[in-house]
């Protein structure tokens, strides 16, 4: 029997990561899963290579994780937080995939779900994959949702063919 006690969907707020803290919440109501919304800070300054040149300019880096916070915190809903006893984790590292790591180890979660645009093998090559990265750090099984593109559709069958009922 699969035992899902801690679940962990890391989201960047983007549509493909909204659609998987969907199917987080489906499968933590299943399971009676605590849910653990995860999302990564990048230091702008950091990653941009800005920081040794200008500081944190005027606190910038404080209104980002204040923002942050602000889409963390209404992306869990109030029966998330009754019913999965849902909490908003906000982590702040030029590591998105190491931290998301490091938190699923200590938070000792079960499940990853995590949200893929699907992008081709340059895309990933060039930029790197946050999602890719995570599948070879995670201590548990990590759970790829996929946004669909296009909505399936049933054809209607040619003449002369009967659909079973």
């Amino acid at each position: 029997m699969i035992v899902i006690k801690n679940l962990l969907v890391a989201t960047d707020h983007s549509d493909v990561s909204m659609t998987a803290l969907n199917y987080g919440r489906a499968l933590a109501r299943a399971y009676g899963s605590t849910l653990h919304v995860v999302n990564v800070v990048e230091n702008f300054f950091t990653v941009t290579g800005l920081e040794g040149y200008i500081g944190d300019a005027g606190g910038v880096s404080q209104d980002i994780e204040q923002a942050a916070r602000r889409q963390l915190d209404g992306a869990i809903t109030d029966d998330d937080r009754r019913r999965l006893r849902a909490k908003g984790i906000l982590l702040s590292s030029d590591r998105p995939a190491v931290a998301i790591a490091r938190y699923a180890r200590d938070a000792t979660i079960d499940l990853i779900v995590m949200g893929t645009n699907g992008h081709g093998r340059l895309s990933r090559l060039l930029m790197g994959s946050v999602t890719e990265r995570i599948v070879g750090l995670a201590p548990c099984p990590v759970l790829i949702v996929r946004q669909p593109e296009h909505e399936f559709v049933v054809p209607d069958p040619p003449a002369g063919v009967r659909r079973h009922a």
